[in-house]
């Protein structure tokens, strides 16, 4: 009842969402506008190799076995000049260079689908570029494509209550990848790429008085918010290959 057949492009939110979709064998394009997916797209576009995991295990050990450099948090990491979850801090200083990226939205969601015929990573900054290479793998595959914004956590959850927290960004960078995408759109889908052509001509703004976008803002990275709110500004199209990703080609 809530698997949205028979459309072929389908919407669903966060961890389970994500299980879901590779449960079903879906083409899997993971949103998280701030920050994962606009890390990881910055981070390929200047040539830097991603491993994304998941913040409940050990990351540290998982580079060190990599020979790669597990990335800190944004203020731990500025403070010593070393790329983070923050998509500014990458340039191409970084190049061919291994970095483990662990999140609680984007790394964990990547994690959860991570056994599907494919598994992108879209925004807002690569919104018709993800959506072009996924209508050619369905071609490929004929598999249905899910899109999925991640969302965001609450902090002093109760036992009672649910910690994911929807979030604009992620709607919004959905909608806009939904509204390339080929195929009968669900009802879900539909309502979600509404809300981007709604908001289209405003979406900078909206993202920057969003909660996400005002907690970076009060924390002092008001460039990441202006950086991952630009609208088809890079065709790089990250692709999880194993257990990195890689560009699309």
């Amino acid at each position: 009842m809530f698997d949205q057949s028979p459309y072929v492009c389908r919407v669903e939110w966060g961890k389970r969402g994500a299980r879901e979709a590779a449960e079903r064998g879906d083409i899997i394009i993971i949103v998280d506008v701030l920050s994962f997916s606009t890390t990881v797209i910055s981070a390929l576009n200047n040539g830097a190799i991603i491993y994304p995991y998941p913040p409940n295990l050990d990351g540290k050990e998982y580079a060190d076995k990599l020979g790669a450099e597990y990335i800190l948090g944004r203020a731990e990491a500025a403070k010593i000049g070393k790329p983070t979850l923050s998509p500014v801090s990458f340039n191409k200083e970084h190049t061919k260079r291994k970095y483990v990226l662990s999140s609680l939205n984007g790394a964990f969601c990547t994690w959860v689908a991570s056994k599907v015929p494919a598994l992108l990573i879209g925004s807002l900054l690569n919104a018709s570029s993800v959506a072009l290479v996924a209508n050619q793998l369905r071609l490929q595959t004929q598999a249905n494509i899910t899109v999925v914004p991640c969302g965001e956590q609450w902090s002093n959850v109760r036992e009672f209550e649910d910690t994911l927290r929807p979030s604009i960004e992620d709607y919004l960078g959905a909608g806009a990848i939904l509204s390339y995408l080929e195929g009968e759109k669900s009802p879900e889908a539909e309502v979600c790429i509404g809300a981007f052509h709604n908001t289209k001509q405003k979406i900078d703004a909206l993202i920057w008085e969003g909660g996400s976008g005002r907690e970076l803002r009060e924390r002092g990275f008001e460039a990441d918010v202006k950086h991952s709110s630009q609208l088809n500004v890079y065709q790089t199209v990250p692709i999880l290959h194993k257990d990195h990703f890689v560009v699309s080609s």
